[in-house]
């Protein structure tokens, strides 16, 4: 189907949610509902005070679910099991769960006609309501089996009790109010209007809770950041954006569409960086942190295209290019959507929550730009799903509608199938079932190579005497982590020297640093550059002083494998090195095909001899060029598939 376009002033075109591809039918469909069915269950809860919904019987859905020795799976709730009570320490289902998996029968609804997935979206909708308390408009977080809610839950989570102020589940309630309102508002008029008042209630909540403070500013270690954010998180906010552009798009008033702008405002501030520089070009998560992302619930592109989008905000959509068209053919290429970059590759499990949430963003920003590279990357990241991931096998049954609760980094696999991974596999199947072109490259489920950044630990080095190798009590800083557990200390004079593998092309230098403020130490480098230990601006409202941080040094040759560093004027503190080729690559095969992604580090073009149909996109997207010449052209910062 064609693509309307409307070009704005800016110059970026924003394309119309319209169709671009001819939605999977039920005999290829990858969509199975069959686990999520299991784990929803219905309860009437008892009389408490400021909760109600618009029925006696809510649904509800289990947390956690455990496999049993014959491959069945048993639910469970979260924390300790008190059998004398029938309680858990946290409870039986939770509203968060409860709203991402409205979000799926909505959409699984929306797209197949199931009247199953519409009673069953109207059930979790009711059940959502009820955890919402009146007149606050805030979410309680656990619920007993038996409906009994549980405000202040063990262990405990902020804000306690959870109905207290903004929270991750307040925004993520708004996200499921705002789609079932889209979903439902010519189909049941009256259902529809009463969503629509809980989700007036919750936009209160959060115009008062966080709102009241647009437009003012923290520092967090000398950068300005917005104070407006949930929770101080992109990530969280990002998730009622998406919950906010679909009620505005549908009718939402000025409040909802104050909120939209104003929220996407927060979220794309906390982009930064580039094709040679952390983060890269994305949206960082937290805002209180300029060392940490973290792959689940990254969804702020998909955020911010939706919101370009509702809004026809150009300025909204351009940082969800430069996340999706830099960062995410960097995450591929150095080791995939881990759960923690602080900012090496501290956490290396790989969970369907982040896997979902950067399809998720290439699909939105795909759609909002019309730029079919960013479906392509799409396909790549949703081969994990099919088993390009660190186990080797395929993390999602369309069987039984199950995915594994993680992979972790030396694929070990998670074989439970909780409420959350269950959620982002099937959203994930979902967008797959929509977009077939997509979801076929996501069919070639291996990994045949990966050659991209590596971390070398600076305890690894060999030190001069004043370099001392130091393991904290606990390797978390308070904003970020060391790699490793440990770093290096280095007196004035001391110096470390690295022995690296050889490599066949010149490799950029980006090691992290402790950076602290007044610190006068400088550290040398054998590839001609140098970093300033004391280059970082004041503490603010950071949870700790200074920050790790990737500082670029320069380039090292091909074929040269010694690397040093001299500490002078002061102390100086190294926790690890990055090393990022210039031209980094990731292939995946299946389905008798294969597929290269190459990501540039480069300054300059640069050639790469690789046989098939080779696409090349610049560092928005664009496609450049297409050849089939046997050598791939990779634009500088930017990304290209060669398929075969």
């Amino acid at each position: 189907m064609k693509r309307r376009s409307v070009l704005l002033s800016s110059g970026l075109a924003l394309t119309a949610p319209l169709l671009t591809s001819t939605p999977a039918d039920a005999a290829t469909r990858l969509t199975n509902v069959a686990h999520l069915d299991f784990l929803r269950d219905r309860v009437a809860p008892p009389a408490q005070d400021g909760h109600t919904s618009d029925t006696p019987s809510i649904g509800v859905l289990w947390t956690y679910a455990e496999p049993n020795a014959d491959g069945s799976y048993r639910r469970i709730g979260g924390g300790t099991y008190d059998p004398a009570t029938g309680t858990y320490g946290q409870g039986a289902y939770n509203s968060d769960d409860i709203a991402r998996a409205a979000v799926v029968y909505v959409r699984h609804w929306k797209q197949t006609g199931s009247a199953g997935s519409r009673a069953a979206a109207a059930g979790l909708l009711r059940g959502l309501a009820y955890f919402q308390t009146l007149p606050s408009g805030t979410f309680v977080l656990w619920m007993q089996p038996d409906g009994t809610l549980n405000p202040s839950a063990e262990p405990v989570e902020l804000p306690d009790p959870s109905d207290s102020g903004p929270s991750y589940w307040l925004a993520r309630a708004v996200w499921a109010l705002g789609e079932g309102y889209a979903a439902f508002r010519t189909a049941d008029p009256g259902f529809a209007a009463f969503l629509r008042r809980r989700l007036d209630l919750a936009i209160a909540a959060l115009d008062r809770q966080v709102l009241t403070r647009y437009g003012t500013y923290q520092v967090v270690d000398g950068k300005r950041v917005p104070a407006w954010l949930v929770v101080d998180g992109a990530d969280a906010t990002a998730e009622a954006v998406l919950g906010l552009s679909a009620y505005v798009s549908s009718g939402g008033g000025s409040a909802a569409r104050r909120a939209l702008r104003r929220f996407a405002e927060g979220i794309a501030a906390l982009a930064g960086g580039g094709p040679r520089s952390w983060p890269f070009g994305a949206v960082l998560p937290w805002a209180l942190s300029r060392s940490v992302w973290h792959a689940w619930a990254s969804q702020m592109p998909a955020a911010l295209a939706r919101a370009g989008q509702t809004l026809g905000a150009a300025d909204l959509v351009r940082p969800a290019v430069t996340d999706s068209a830099v960062f995410t053919p960097w995450l591929l290429t150095s080791g995939g959507p881990d759960n923690g970059r602080l900012p090496a590759r501290i956490d290396t499990t790989q969970i369907a929550y982040g896997v979902d949430s950067r399809l998720q963003s290439l699909l939105a920003v795909a759609e909002a730009t019309g730029r079919t590279g960013f479906r392509r990357l799409a396909g790549i990241v949703a081969s994990w799903y099919f088993g390009a991931n660190a186990a080797g096998v395929p993390a999602y049954d369309p069987a039984t509608g199950r995915t594994v609760d993680g992979i972790a980094g030396n694929g070990t696999v998670n074989r439970n199938a909780g409420a959350e991974s269950t959620i982002h596999g099937l959203l994930s199947m979902l967008a797959l079932d929509a977009h077939p072109d997509v979801a076929r490259l996501a069919g070639q489920g291996h990994i045949a190579e990966r050659a991209g950044t590596t971390t070398v630990e600076a305890e690894l080095a060999a030190p001069s005497p004043g370099a001392t190798v130091v393991t904290p009590s606990s390797p978390w800083t308070g904003e970020s982590q060391y790699s490793n557990g440990s770093y290096v200390r280095l007196a004035a004079g001391a110096t470390l020297r690295w022995q690296l593998p050889a490599s066949d092309q010149p490799r950029l230098v980006l090691p992290i640093a402790d950076l602290r403020p007044g610190n006068p130490a400088t550290t040398r480098w054998s590839t001609g550059g140098t970093i300033r230990h004391g280059d970082i601006g004041p503490q603010g409202a950071s949870p700790a002083p200074g920050a790790l941080l990737p500082v670029e040094v320069g380039e090292l040759p091909a074929g040269r494998t010694e690397l040093t560093a001299t500490a002078a004027g002061g102390e100086a503190v190294l926790d690890a090195v990055l090393l990022e080729p210039l031209i980094s690559r990731y292939t995946i095969t299946g389905n008798g095909h294969t597929t290269t992604l190459l990501r540039s580090a480069a300054r300059i073009p640069r050639t790469v001899p690789l046989p098939g149909v080779a696409e090349s996109y610049d560092s928005a997207g664009v496609l450049r060029a297409r050849t089939t010449g046997g050598r791939a052209t990779v634009l500088p910062g930017g990304f290209t598939v060669v398929r075969t």
